[in-house]
């Protein structure tokens, strides 16, 4: 079973062979980033300390380097967002000049302070110009590395540590419109996981959960199986690793928008997160099962 570290970690590796960029912080120390860097000369160290490095990496890209940027805390990218989305965000649009940038910002929750833990790909999504993406499996990351090689532009990859020794694809389980009581999980980031659980649960329980998986957050087009599934039982729920009001609650509109059906979100408090390692964390499966039962 090859996982995602492996396919990131191969992936990174072939990149700097054909002669491009990637950057970012302490990718040498502490573990490589979790086992995700390879062990290579060509690798560019940035200061964990400076805010600036988002201004090098702009400058690769418009060099053509086609630098992967590697931000080990996604909280880190509220001090070096500025250049993404002013400058390099809009250089195509505006310029007719590419600034491909692959951005891995990675999460994970509890115990390690308010600024650096935490899933904030919200704020990403409201740009027009930026793909945001939260890949769990080795397939979805490598897929979206491949698109964004044939493309280019900005892509924020939303990556979480807790998915890294995933091997296995994410199932979508369709709904079984033979109970009563039914619904349609649209998880993201690190709740896929737990929603695939819980939902299993409650079918055991005697209910029919479909889960459909969400990787793509902006631009977020749900499949018309996703779409036929809500259709039939009328009720969503959209579980983020983010604060509940951020892309979730768009997504959630959006899908009212097209289908009608009567939507919750699930997500972080709106209250810092980060500080203790059980305060504020994603919604668990009994968090999810019980958010269910409540909608039916």
């Amino acid at each position: 079973m090859t996982t995602l570290r492996e396919v990131i970690r191969a992936t990174t590796a072939a990149h700097l062979d054909e002669g491009h960029a990637v950057a970012g912080q302490c990718l040498s120390a502490v573990g490589w980033v979790g086992g995700t860097v390879p062990d290579h000369p060509a690798l560019t160290e940035l200061p964990m300390s400076d805010v600036a490095q988002s201004g090098f990496v702009v400058g690769m890209a418009l060099a053509g380097r086609w630098p992967i940027y590697i931000v080990r805390y996604q909280g880190f990218m509220l001090l070096n967002a500025a250049l993404i989305l002013s400058y390099a965000a809009k250089s195509k649009a505006l310029w007719g000049r590419d600034c491909p940038i692959l951005i891995r910002s990675i999460s994970m929750e509890g115990g390690i302070g308010p600024v650096a833990s935490g899933c904030q790909h919200s704020m990403f999504t409201r740009w027009p110009d930026v793909r945001v993406a939260a890949p769990m499996t080795p397939l979805e990351w490598k897929g979206e590395y491949d698109r964004w090689r044939e493309h280019g532009s900005v892509v924020y990859l939303s990556e979480h540590r807790g998915a890294w020794g995933n091997g296995e694809e994410l199932m979508h389980l369709p709904l079984v419109p033979l109970r009563r009581h039914s619904a349609v999980l649209f998880p993201i980031s690190i709740t896929r996981f737990v929603a695939d659980a819980a939902a299993r649960k409650m079918f055991d329980e005697g209910y029919a959960i479909a889960v459909r998986h969400v990787s793509v957050l902006a631009p977020f087009i749900p499949s018309e199986a996703a779409l036929q599934d809500l259709r039939l039982c009328g009720k969503g729920l959209v579980i983020d690793d983010d604060f509940a009001g951020g892309v979730a609650s768009d997504i959630a509109q959006q899908l009212h928008a097209v289908t009608g059906a009567q939507m919750r979100v699930a997500g972080l408090e709106k209250r810092t997160a980060g500080f203790n390692a059980h305060d504020n964390l994603p919604p668990d499966a009994e968090r999810i099962k019980q958010l269910v039962r409540e909608m039916l």
